[in-house]
């Protein structure tokens, strides 16, 4: 005969497990895309950012940039940017990041990179949460 070990949970435990999943935050986004779902929870500003980022209508850094996440999407990625790697490590300097969002002309007179902030594309607001999540990725 075999010796498995047995687990049983009372109703109880069961219960206080369920319930505990129905107030767990939304799915972060923090190091890759966030999917549609995750986005219209979004609470968050990390995953928020994400949802910037990766919008048509606003970021839509996914048209220049790789960055993980993308694969399980059906969405292809540019390649004509950076991949989107080790963000942090490549920028430090959190102000440098932002006014690279802001306007990448600052720092490369030939950059094609739209400057989000000087045109207006996005709110200081918007670029301060794209700032947040990259620093994840």
């Amino acid at each position: 005969m075999r010796n498995t070990p047995k687990f049983i949970l009372g109703a109880g435990a069961v219960a206080l497990m369920m319930g505990s999943l129905a107030f767990a935050p939304t799915a972060s986004a923090g190091g890759e895309m966030p999917s549609k779902k995750d986005c219209e929870a979004a609470t968050d500003k990390i995953t928020k950012g994400g949802c910037v980022a990766t919008d048509r209508k606003k970021g839509n850094c996914m048209a220049c940039h790789t960055f993980a996440g993308l694969e399980k999407t059906r969405l292809q990625a540019g390649n004509v940017a950076p991949p989107l790697v080790a963000m942090k490590a490549r920028f430090p300097d959190r102000a440098k990041l932002r006014k690279q969002v802001w306007d990448a002309t600052s720092n490369n007179k030939g950059s094609v990179m739209p400057p989000f902030g000087r045109h207006k594309i996005l709110s200081e607001k918007e670029i301060d949460l794209v700032v947040d999540w990259l620093q994840t990725l």
